[in-house]
């Protein structure tokens, strides 16, 4: 009997989870970003404008959904360009939930004419580059409808030392285009992940473009296209999309397709578009190994042996260009095996 990892039924929408508009220092409306992404091939995008919460739903059609979203930044200096940060974005369970958490309208630098209407619970919150603060405000955001993750750790100068003793993450960002496209960052993070699993961390990973330029599509600058989520979901609707990604039925990627992700007899198989390598990773030595293919071939299908005595395993795609692709990990506890 088939367990299916990613689940068989419903439909795969590609989504960008990290965007901004010209609501806070975006060069693009939400209305151009909706009809670039949608053009692109994409089903759905978080607005996540610095500090401010708004609902884009009027954006929405049958074919589009708009995330509620916003970013939430704790700064260690006072130059940004020379601190250390932890960054969150905050995405709305309810697409209509734009009562901002912890919020302090001295925090809004970009936007601020879009911060006179803003919805609050709470006093003005002072912020502190503190573990206890920021976990206060990671659990507000959880105790009002929010799935909170980390962004950028690369471009934000974290290792897991700091940012691995918080609690109450749905997800981190494993790929920020941004900090590729603009700092020459290559903020792909899979070692950091999977140091917060061993940490006993049991968050999910994400691929975002964190898009802020104005450069057209075919337009060396474009910083949009580079990272995005595959998810699967019963219905383009918003509440099945935030029920599949607080479950985790979703996959990172740059470009390389996961078509299926099952276990069957002991055995975990994957299928995949065309690749040159599918690895497995796991929680210790032995590793779970990798299949590799031949000079001029592809692989579009694996199968690995269940690594009992792990914790954890996931995986890492990569095509001919050197894309990646990467699922979430998968706890043998959690799956019963």
């Amino acid at each position: 009997m088939k367990l299916f990892l990613i689940p068989q039924e419903g439909t795969f929408y590609k989504a960008n989870l990290h965007a901004h508009s010209t609501v806070s220092d975006g060069l693009w409306s939400p209305k151009h970003l909706k009809e670039f992404y949608k053009a692109n091939g994409y089903s759905i995008l978080a607005l996540t404008d610095h500090e401010l919460l708004v609902d884009h739903s009027t954006l929405d059609d049958k074919d589009f959904l708009m995330i509620t979203g916003m970013e939430y930044a704790f700064i260690e200096k006072d130059n940004y360009n020379e601190s250390r940060t932890i960054e969150l974005n905050l995405f709305a369970k309810n697409q209509h939930n734009t009562t901002q958490v912890c919020y302090n309208p001295k925090y809004v630098i970009h936007g601020k004419d879009n911060a006179k209407n803003v919805k609050s619970v709470g006093a003005p919150f002072e912020r502190e580059y503190t573990l206890d603060c920021i976990q206060e405000v990671i659990d507000k955001a959880n105790e009002n409808g929010f799935l909170v993750s980390l962004n950028h750790p690369g471009y934000s100068m974290e290792t897991p030392e700091f940012f691995g003793n918080l609690n109450g993450l749905f997800a981190m960002e494993i790929y920020n285009h941004l900090s590729f496209a603009v700092s020459g960052i290559f903020d792909y993070n899979p070692a950091m992940y999977s140091d917060m699993l061993r940490r006993g961390k049991r968050l999910f990973c994400l691929a975002t473009d964190d898009c802020h330029g104005g450069a057209l599509d075919n337009e060396i600058e474009c910083d949009r296209y580079g990272g995005f989520v595959m998810i699967k979901a019963k219905a383009l609707a918003y509440e099945e999309v935030m029920r599949a990604l607080e479950q985790g039925d979703f996959y990172s990627s740059c470009g390389p397709l996961i078509e299926e992700l099952y276990v069957e007899d002991g055995k975990i198989h994957i299928k995949t578009s065309p690749v040159k390598s599918i690895a497995m990773n796991t929680e210790r030595r032995p590793f779970g190994g990798i299949r590799l293919a031949m000079t001029n071939e592809y692989l579009t299908e694996a199968v690995f042996d269940l690594p009992k005595g792990q914790k954890f395993f996931l995986f890492d795609i990569i095509d001919e260009h050197g894309k990646h692709a990467n699922t979430r990990a998968y706890f043998l506890d959690k799956l019963g095996l």
